[in-house]
């Protein structure tokens, strides 16, 4: 039976072999916003897994626009530097391709990290910065008010990301994903809960989505024109006045215009207490809805962890694609186990052929053969 989830897709001059995507997901574990064995580690397991993509985390495209002094970066010749042993393994030994996201934090940035997570804002003298958004508006009590971005800071904002985009195509990434979900930077220009500017960036929805396109429009140009640029949003904060799938659609509408490959759909993280309807795929229907009224490429995520529940999203057409996060985190090897339930093909690396199921007698759905 031919599986959609793992049907090709094709975008600019690359294929992916599947519609599965290792979504990005912060690991907190950089220095300096240096990449390393940890970056390579987490990065190689999903790079040798047959995946159709897998993204790195959140990559700040300046130091102030990390979220956490432990966060990515991609934007000195060091951190460009630290970046080689992942991209070189992914070259050597991957069988899947790597892709970007590049974001910046704005007022959600300069937070300490407890557990393994974002926690706390952190004052000066434990090595805090001053944060920037588009109005001088708190992310939540406690909070450090950004200062709001004037014109010159706005073209150096996009001009950080237009570097860093261009040292992500000299370092050999196959996709870049501008980041504007989840309350950061570009998420927080998008939704009227965080931008109340009276200039050309604020008020109606045209407004609002400015900044963000010019962003992207500056990305697209400085990323090879052969790989792929797409955008991750949020599709509303979840509360009352803020930011919804309408906007999006407007949105999308105009990213397509500028030629964007792909919309990577999630939802909220703006305000700290809105009440989300968490379950099991919360999220595609926001999804579906994007994919349908602007006709870009749809990366649907959030709690999708069944192999059956991935192919009917992709199959009756409410995302081109599926992205797994947690679900990744827990068992690294979840397209070839999904492969194997949908009794399809996942490109397996030869050095771990030996421990498939099948190769040592253990009969399974599917066959999944190595290609490498």
């Amino acid at each position: 039976m031919e599986s959609a989830l793992f049907k090709p897709l094709a975008m600019r001059g690359l294929t992916l072999q599947n519609r599965v995507v290792v979504a990005p997901m912060c690991m907190y574990s950089s220095q300096d916003g240096l990449a390393n064995d940890w970056h390579l580690m987490h990065l190689g397991q999903f790079l040798v897994s047959g995946n159709g993509l897998v993204f790195t985390e959140a990559t700040a495209v300046e130091p102030r626009g990390r979220i956490s002094p432990q966060d990515l970066g991609l934007y000195d010749d060091a951190t460009e530097e630290a970046l080689k042993p992942v991209l070189a393994f992914k070259q050597r030994w991957g069988n899947s391709p790597l892709g970007i996201q590049l974001g910046h934090a704005g007022r959600k940035a300069s937070v300490g990290v407890a557990n393994g997570a974002a926690g706390a804002p952190l004052a000066a003298e434990q090595g805090g910065w001053r944060v920037v958004g588009p109005s001088p508006l708190a992310f939540d009590e406690g909070y450090p008010v950004p200062e709001a971005l004037g014109p010159a800071a706005l073209v150096a904002v996009r001009q950080a990301f237009v570097a860093s985009a261009q040292r992500a195509g000299r370092l050999g990434f196959d996709v870049a994903e501008v980041h504007a979900a989840h309350g950061y930077l570009l998420h927080q220009f998008l939704s009227p809960i965080s931008n109340r500017r009276s200039d050309a960036y604020g008020g109606s929805v045209e407004n609002r989505i400015r900044f963000p396109l010019e962003v992207f429009e500056a990305v697209r140009k400085a990323f090879p024109a052969d790989r792929p640029v797409g955008v991750r949003v949020s599709a509303t904060d979840w509360v009352e006045g803020g930011l919804t799938v309408d906007d999006i659609v407007v949105f999308g509408h105009a990213l397509r215009e500028l030629g964007c490959d792909f919309i990577h759909v999630s939802s909220g993280a703006n305000v700290p207490k809105a009440r989300i309807p968490v379950g099991p795929g919360y999220q595609v229907e926001m999804a579906a809805r994007v994919r349908a009224e602007t006709g870009l490429v749809t990366i649907a995520v959030g709690l999708i962890s069944d192999p059956l529940q991935a192919e009917t999203i992709v199959k009756t057409g409410q995302a081109d694609m599926v992205a797994l996060a947690r679900g990744m985190l827990y068992d690294p090897r979840w397209t070839w186990h999904a492969a194997a339930a949908l009794g399809q093909e996942a490109n397996y690396a030869i050095q771990y052929r030996r421990g498939h199921p099948k190769v040592v007698g253990i009969p399974v759905p599917g066959d999944v053969r190595s290609t490498r």
